[in-house]
């Protein structure tokens, strides 16, 4: 029994209304399936990595009077820090949020200064050394 060849070779997809052929469209439904698959994830990865707890992105560092420089890579934003046992006499805020340092060791007293991202601030000569310090959220 022989059959002809027409039979044998696959029939090249049928126009769509459009002009497009049906792999032509599902190339594209796979396209945005896939674009709709990676934001779904990348929306999952965020919002995993902001339950570990929010930090100042960047580097704050402070000097103590003994010349001695300590560098803290992304702090965590909340909660109250205090710095060495003998203070800091400089201040570099170098994250991308604002701080407060104070002169007491729990964060509190009217003695405070308010230090912009970026930005840096010195003690003035024969002044007691900041103690602690608290990210503005």
């Amino acid at each position: 029994m022989s059959v002809p060849v027409s039979q044998l070779a696959p029939r090249p997809p049928e126009p769509s209304p459009s002009g497009r052929s049906t792999w032509a469209r599902s190339a594209s439904t796979r396209r945005r399936l896939g674009f709709a698959a990676g934001a779904a994830l990348l929306t999952l990865a965020t919002a995993a990595c902001s339950g570990l707890g929010r930090t100042a992105v960047g580097t704050f560092s402070y000097s103590t009077a003994a010349e001695r420089i300590v560098k803290i890579s992304s702090p965590p934003i909340k909660g109250c820090h205090r710095m060495a046992p003998t203070g800091a006499t400089a201040v570099l805020n170098n994250t991308l949020a604002d701080v407060r340092v104070y002169r007491t060791l729990d964060c509190r007293g009217k003695e405070m200064a308010y230090i912009p991202s970026r930005l840096g601030d010195n003690i003035a000569p024969n002044t007691p050394p900041w103690r602690s310090y608290a990210f503005v959220h």
